[in-house]
């Protein structure tokens, strides 16, 4: 299943040649215990991934109180070639989801940068009968596009969550849905939109 947002971004013309890097500063959520969200940046500075391997929100038989919603937050320090700024064109997220008939399960992203609103917050919705990988695409239009302040060290908040309700299903089955590495290479993969300080 592939879902698409808005249209595509144009490409900024300028991409840094020198070595991108991102340090994971802090990881909250139980989405994504300590140790299970990784960070690689693109060989060519294009784009990042973020892996996840033990993010899964169920309903249902066999589910705990608290299983049906679980969230992630990363705060990322992108360190970046001095007379350059950022912004994300693009976000690719990916999981696989089981959800029985009557089920539904939620998928929510937003990204911002340190000291601005979370006012950016996209959601997507399934409903069961599913059984198969998921990926929603999520892109901003060239001119909205949001960059980091030239010259400011500003770290960028990635938070998401899933949520899985199992509705109308049958109460002895389990809906769920999973945001991780670990089935069919799935990675949550954002697009660098690079600009040149003035």
């Amino acid at each position: 299943m592939l879902f698409t947002l808005s249209s595509a971004p144009a490409q900024a013309a300028v991409t840094p040649s020198e070595r991108v890097t991102i340090d994971v500063v802090t990881v909250n959520g139980s989405g994504c215990e300590q140790g299970t969200a990784e960070v690689v940046v693109s060989p060519d500075n294009t784009s990042f991934w973020v892996m996840y391997s033990d993010y899964l929100a169920q309903a249902g038989k066999g589910a705990g109180a608290t299983d049906f919603r679980k969230n992630c937050q990363l705060n990322l320090q992108i360190n970046i070639p001095q007379g350059f700024t950022y912004g994300i064109a693009e976000a690719t997220y990916g999981g696989f989801a089981h959800l029985e008939r009557g089920a539904t399960g939620h998928q929510w992203v937003n990204y911002y940068f340190q000291g601005q609103a979370a006012n950016n917050q996209k959601k997507h919705s399934f409903a069961g009968p599913v059984d198969d990988n998921w990926r929603v695409t999520h892109r901003t239009e060239f001119a909205d596009i949001v960059y980091a302040p030239c010259g400011e060290k500003r770290n960028l908040n990635v938070n998401s969550s899933l949520r899985v309700d199992k509705g109308s299903s049958d109460p002895g089955a389990n809906s769920f849905m999973t945001m991780d590495y670990a089935r069919g290479e799935v990675r949550t993969l954002f697009q660098f939109s690079w600009k040149r300080c003035d």
